[in-house]
C-alpha cells in the first residue's frame, strides 16, 4: 500500500509503502449509480444534505442552469460554480435530470448521504486499504489499475480529463462529464471505473502522517482526522494539477461536502 514512485503530493501522505493484510470483503463492482440512488430515495425519503442546503457546485462547463441560480464561484477552484438546485437528482444545475442519467454515478453526495444510503442497503463503505486492494486489481506495485502504463497502446482506461484544465477538454475518451458506469475494462478483479469518472468516498478519517503509523492488518484508518478520505480521482483530473488516479492517491473532504464529481461505492465483510 502507498506510493513507490513518487508521484504523490507529500501533503497527502502517500507513503511509507508498507504492506497489509485485508480480511476478506466484498466491494461493488461499480460506483452506486443515480438509478440505485433514487430507489434509496424514493424507498426512504431521504433528501441529501445538497438538497437541504439548496445548492451544491458544479463544474463550469457543465452547468444548466439560469444565471440566476449561479450563486458565485469558489474562491480556490474558480472552475466551480455554486448552483441553486444542484444535487444527486439534478446534477448540472434544475436544467437537468438523474433520469437522463440513470446509468451513471450518483454524484452530489456527501459522506453523511452515503452511510444513509449503506444503512438502507445493508451494507458499509470501504475502508481506504481494502479500496485500494481492490484497486490493485492483484498486482503489485503498479502506479494505475491496469500496469504502469497510462494510455496503454494508445488506449483511454479511465474517465480523466484531456486537454487544458479547466478551459477545453478535447473528449478524446470520449466523455466530458461523469460516464456510465462500467464504460472502460474492468481491472483484475473485474472492477470498473476504479480511476476517474467519480471520486469515492472511504470509511476512515484521512491524517497524512496515518501510514507511519497504521498497523498491519485491517486498518480503519485514525481515530480523527481532516475530513473523510476519498480514492480514485474523477473526471476532472488531469496531470497538471490534480494526478490522483494513481492506485495509491489520497484525498479527503468534510463529511458535509459534496460536489458534482464525488460519488461512492459499498462494500461488506464476509465471513
Amino acid at each position: 500500500m502507498g506510493d513507490a514512485f513518487g508521484d504523490g503530493y507529500p501533503a497527502d501522505g502517500e507513503t511509507p509503502v508498507h504492506p497489509v493484510r485485508i480480511s476478506a470483503f466484498a466491494l461493488d463492482t461499480t460506483a452506486v449509480t443515480n438509478r440505485q440512488f433514487a430507489a434509496f430515495c424514493a424507498s426512504t425519503g431521504y433528501r441529501t444534505e445538497s438538497e437541504r442546503h439548496g445548492a451544491s457546485p458544479v463544474f463550469h462547463l457543465l452547468a444548466k442552469a439560469e444565471r440566476k441560480d449561479i450563486l458565485g464561484t469558489s474562491a480556490e477552484a474558480q472552475w466551480w460554480l455554486n448552483v441553486r438546485g444542484a444535487d444527486w437528482a439534478h446534477p448540472h444545475g434544475l436544467g437537468s435530470h438523474w433520469s437522463d442519467l440513470p446509468d451513471h454515478p450518483v454524484v452530489h453526495v456527501s459522506w453523511n448521504d452515503a452511510q444513509a444510503y449503506c444503512v438502507w442497503a445493508g451494507r458499509r463503505l470501504p475502508t481506504e486499504a481494502e479500496w485500494e486492494y481492490a484497486a490493485r486489481g492483484g498486482m503489485t506495485g503498479q502506479r494505475y489499475a491496469w500496469g504502469n502504463d497510462l494510455t496503454p497502446d494508445g488506449e483511454h482506461r479511465c474517465n480523466i480529463w484531456q486537454g487544458r484544465f479547466p478551459d477545453r477538454n478535447t473528449g478524446d475518451d470520449g466523455h466530458i462529464g461523469t460516464a456510465p458506469v462500467a464504460s472502460f475494462v474492468a481491472n483484475g478483479y473485474g472492477l470498473f471505473d476504479m480511476a476517474g469518472n467519480v471520486w469515492e468516498w472511504c470509511q476512515d478519517w484521512f491524517h497524512p502522517k496515518y501510514y507511519k503509523l497504521s498497523p498491519d492488518t485491517d486498518p480503519q484508518g485514525p481515530p480523527f482526522g481532516l475530513g473523510h478520505c476519498l480514492r480514485g480521482g474523477s473526471y476532472l483530473c488531469h496531470e497538471s494539477y490534480c494526478n490522483r488516479y494513481r492506485v495509491a492517491a489520497r484525498s479527503s473532504a468534510p463529511d458535509d461536502t459534496a460536489s458534482g464529481n464525488c460519488g461512492f461505492r459499498t462494500a461488506r465483510t464476509l465471513t
